[in-house]
């Protein structure tokens, strides 16, 4: 593929300037990298941008910065491993694993498919980390000439709908509208005890923090990042256990997993990594895993540029939490809008 290479008197010997292609808009600047020199590695990618060798259109960039279709990155010159290594394929997974991910899909179109991701599933691969939903997107590819892109994130251990670009148009506008506030993603979730009030607005800004049992994302006032959540008691049993309905308007790291435990002090439950062993209820056939749920999505549809155009998607619960509901006496085809009042 020609990435756009230009060089001019200007620009010293080695180092080039490529230009990123339609289908490359709205990715991270590490991320491109990743696409184009697979040997490069993060920290050594991370010091080029320190010091300002590595430039998107002759500004200083930071690796999380998005790329525009048609903007100059410079590119200095680099080792040969670098420049030419290329990742170690992991082998693909089976046919039986890329059939049974069609049946996660809830609603598909020429540029978008939503699916049902199951709980336990990680979106993308990392350390440890073998199967997830990005090694399986061939498997969702049906008759497109391309496998679809991600454009959100759920938690490895969340799951409800998710949305898979099957355009670089698609891919764009999906995720502008995720950064800004046009999307409404209402999840569903078992806390333990009853929140009061009954519904509010969390404003908790969040920080991720390395401690003695890993990572955590813990709130933090004055170093965390915005982090705001709506949330709404639905129903109850007993003062024991409350179904939720959440908003988060934003998308940070186990945000509403910190929010209902920390702030409300209504741990989801089945979450011990953040509400310890008061998260774990005392019932017959209820599962230790988090039930925590993304229900429904509504959004403008990317084919339509006016915005009238409504995508609208809901998913069924999991196995563990359909059985939840039914241990506490929850209507599980509850189809109220529980944030009808709400516009911001």
């Amino acid at each position: 593929m020609d990435f756009g290479v230009t060089q001019d008197s200007g620009v010293t010997q080695g180092v080039r300037l490529l230009e990123v292609g339609e289908d490359e808009a709205d990715i991270r600047l590490d991320r491109w990298f990743k696409r184009h020199f697979p040997g490069l590695g993060h920290g050594r990618l991370e010091k080029l941008l320190r010091t300002g060798q590595v430039r998107v259109d002759g500004r200083r960039a930071k690796a999380s910065h998005r790329v525009s279709a048609g903007c100059s990155i410079r590119v200095p010159p680099l080792e040969d491993s670098a420049a030419h290594a290329r990742p170690r394929r992991r082998p693909s997974p089976p046919q039986a694993e890329l059939d049974a991910a069609r049946d996660w899909v809830l609603y598909r179109d020429d540029l978008v498919i939503a699916i049902n991701k199951p709980p336990g599933l990680a979106v993308q691969g990392g350390s440890g980390v073998h199967r997830h939903l990005d090694g399986l997107l061939d498997g969702l590819r049906f008759d497109a000439a391309e496998r679809p892109r991600l454009v959100h994130r759920l938690d490895r251990d969340t799951s409800g709908v998710m949305l898979l670009a099957r355009t670089a148009t698609a891919a764009r506008r999906l995720s502008a509208a995720f950064r800004g506030k046009s999307v409404r993603k209402v999840y569903w979730g078992l806390v333990v005890g009853v929140p009061r009030p009954a519904r509010g607005r969390i404003d908790a800004p969040l920080v991720k923090r390395l401690g003695a049992g890993g990572e955590k994302t813990v709130t933090d006032a004055d170093g965390g990042k915005s982090a705001v959540t709506y949330y709404r008691v639905m129903e109850t049993a007993a003062r024991q256990v409350s179904r939720l309905a959440l908003w988060p308007l934003t998308g940070r790291t186990h945000q509403l997993r910190v929010h209902c435990a920390e702030v409300l002090g209504r741990p989801i439950v089945g979450d011990g990594k953040y509400g310890g062993a008061p998260a774990f209820l005392a019932a017959d056939g209820l599962a230790k895993r988090p039930h925590l749920h993304a229900h429904s999505i509504v959004m403008p549809h990317p084919g339509d540029a006016s915005g009238r155009h409504l995508l609208q998607v809901t998913a069924p619960l999991p196995p563990h939490m359909r059985e939840a509901w039914k241990i506490f006496g929850f209507d599980a085809n509850d189809e109220s809008d529980p944030f009808a009042e709400l516009v911001l």
